[in-house]
């Protein structure tokens, strides 16, 4: 991994805590995919985002994710993976956030805001500009993301649920690259459909 400028302290440190006594935030290890694994498919209605990251990760796509950890136990998850802005002189290296998990337990209680945040500074860090999510609006909002960031952009999820954040200069259009993972997560949510 190549960093612009290193991590904070507040990632690279084992003992920072999101709230005293709940829970440790740091790059995910290799030892945690299973644990990941567990948090998804226990999130999630079916096996589509356990096996997107699974696939993420072995395809080598992922940028980045971040963990959040209570005595041992991955409680937290967030991902942001390789996407490619394509239609410039070149294609323009961005992130897509995807997915957000946190057990029901230990929601509400600020682990999903700070492992967003935290992802946002480690993405400007390593000088990544643009970060894309479909989710809910109401909630990715109050992080600065937008539909209007995103609306020009050529996309298989183009919806207003579509939304971009952009950390510096960034393109406004073009067509959106996702890694090859995403068409499993697209094919698995038709065949739940059909089921």
């Amino acid at each position: 991994m190549t960093w612009v400028k290193p991590p904070s302290n507040k990632l690279l440190s084992e003992k920072h805590e999101i709230e005293p006594g709940l829970a440790v935030l740091r790059l995910e290890e290799p030892r945690d995919a299973q644990q990941i694994r567990d948090l998804l498919e226990a999130s999630f209605p079916g096996f589509g985002e356990a096996i997107l990251v699974d696939r993420l990760r072995s395809d080598g796509d992922l940028d980045l994710s971040l963990v959040a950890e209570d005595q041992g136990v991955v409680i937290g998850y967030v991902a942001f993976s390789r996407l490619m802005v394509e239609g410039g002189e070149k294609p323009f290296h961005a992130v897509a956030l995807a997915p957000l998990a946190v057990y029901p337990e230990y929601q509400q209680q600020g682990v999903a805001t700070q492992l967003i945040r935290e992802g946002h500074a480690c993405l400007a860090a390593m000088g990544i500009t643009l970060s894309v999510v479909l989710g809910e609006p109401s909630y990715y909002g109050r992080f600065g993301y937008s539909n209007r960031r995103a609306a020009q952009f050529e996309s298989p999820y183009q919806s207003p649920f579509l939304m971009a954040l952009s950390f510096g200069a960034a393109p406004w259009d073009g067509r959106l690259a996702y890694p090859a993972a995403f068409n499993l997560l697209s094919e698995d949510a038709a065949t739940q459909a059909h089921d």
